[in-house]
């Protein structure tokens, strides 16, 4: 056995599980599992499976439901507990809890009451993708799903299009080409992503190329497993500084200058106000 029992302090431990790998679990993990007076997760098969590979007992212990459709019952109970001075595990069924997982609402409330709410931490599906994916890493922005429908995701894919960094999905294999399809044809048919499909897992894989490339590779069979898509940020095209100025003074022939600065930088796609005080000293010269 690779845990050990622990006296935890009364509070709300959210505890990390595999993405694939059994043996991904960490063993503080694995302890908090041993010791918590409560254990909850969101599948309840799931968690005890996972304590059965590792060797963790239940004695005598319950795990509660907690999940998306549980209601303010369930958490309740759980806040109950906490109440009585006991410690409360809670684990989502893969990854870290609160990452496109539940428990939001059962850490805030959790917080709000005065209780310690604390993590094992261990693995997750986007910061694994992201490893793995070839992209930039020093800034990026986790979109969960995208909406189901094509009209909705494609509002919500334009509205992230110029996030300065590099963009991580969740996506349904049933829905990825689609997804993907779209993703090209707001975001650019060149711009540059990746597929990881079954992270951690016998069958893991990774697809790298354009946005277009990744949408034709998968148009020809579905695909099975967890996906994650990531896609690069915006690059900005270089803009010469003398044709922004030689259009600054074209502007200002017709226009004023704040009105000279707001086409050019619409124009360039450039912020307003450098634009704006590049302006000011051409209409003074």
């Amino acid at each position: 056995m690779n845990f050990q029992k622990v006296r935890l302090s009364a509070g709300l431990y959210f505890v990390a599980t595999p993405i694939g790998t059994a043996r991904d679990i960490t063993l503080r993990a694995l302890d908090v599992l041993a010791s918590a007076d409560v254990i909850a997760a969101e599948d309840t098969r799931s968690l005890r499976r996972l304590m059965e590979i590792h060797g963790v007992p239940l004695e005598g212990r319950r795990i509660q439901a907690y999940h998306d459709h549980s209601g303010a019952g369930a958490r309740e109970k759980i806040i109950q507990a906490l109440g009585q001075g006991k410690s409360v595990a809670y684990a989502s069924e893969a990854g870290m809890p609160l990452i496109a997982d539940p428990g939001y609402d059962l850490g805030r409330q959790a917080a709000e009451a005065g209780f310690t709410v604390t993590c094992a931490p261990g693995a997750s599906a986007a910061l694994t993708a992201l490893t793995l994916a070839g992209l930039p890493t020093d800034a990026f922005f986790f979109a969960g799903f995208l909406p189901n429908a094509s009209g909705a995701r494609r509002t919500r894919i334009e509205a992230l299009r110029d996030i300065p960094g590099t963009l991580v999905f969740y996506e349904s294999p049933k829905r990825v080409a689609a997804c993907l399809s779209d993703l090209a044809k707001g975001l650019g048919e060149e711009r540059q992503g990746a597929v990881c499909r079954e992270l951690t897992k016998k069958f893991e894989e990774i697809k790298r190329g354009t946005l277009q490339e990744l949408a034709d590779a998968l148009q020809s069979g579905p695909v099975k497993g967890e996906i994650v898509i990531l896609v690069d940020r915006a690059h900005s095209p270089t803009v010469n500084e003398s044709d922004v100025e030689q259009a600054l003074e074209r502007a200002l022939e017709t226009h004023s200058v704040r009105d000279a600065a707001d086409l050019v930088s619409e124009m360039y796609n450039l912020p307003r106000r450098p634009i704006y005080q590049k302006a000011l000293k051409l209409g003074k010269g």
